[in-house]
């Protein structure tokens, strides 16, 4: 059976960024409504969606999946930040998430932002 976590509270608030920031990429806040993309350890307010013109689309809310790295993380809360390859990582320091789904095949983490 296959499920889908797609579209559940998702909410989308554009910034502007100082270089283009791939789709799927953790992202933290800048500067006064900008955001870049993360480095490793950082902690992420939410994932780059769309970028266009120097303004990028991130999501804030629900879920998404994210390519991790390291130790896979584990269904359940867990704590993550970024990984600075635009993907996440198990970190003590990191926020907690709920991990919906844990792909250990695909090396991604489905998680609630």
């Amino acid at each position: 059976m296959s499920y889908s976590f797609d579209g559940f509270n998702e909410g989308v608030l554009t910034f502007s960024c100082e270089s283009e920031i791939a789709s799927g990429t953790p992202v933290k806040m800048s500067g006064s409504e900008t955001v870049c993309a993360c480095s490793s350890g950082d902690k992420f307010c939410g994932v780059a969606v769309t970028y266009r013109n120097g303004s990028v689309g991130v999501a804030l809310s629900g879920a998404v999946t994210l390519p991790y790295s390291g130790t896979a993380p584990s269904a359940g809360y867990v704590k993550l930040a970024a990984d600075g390859d635009g993907g996440v990582a198990t970190s003590n320091s990191g926020r907690e998430y709920l991990a919906l789904s844990v792909d250990t095949v695909s090396g991604t983490v489905t998680i609630i932002l």
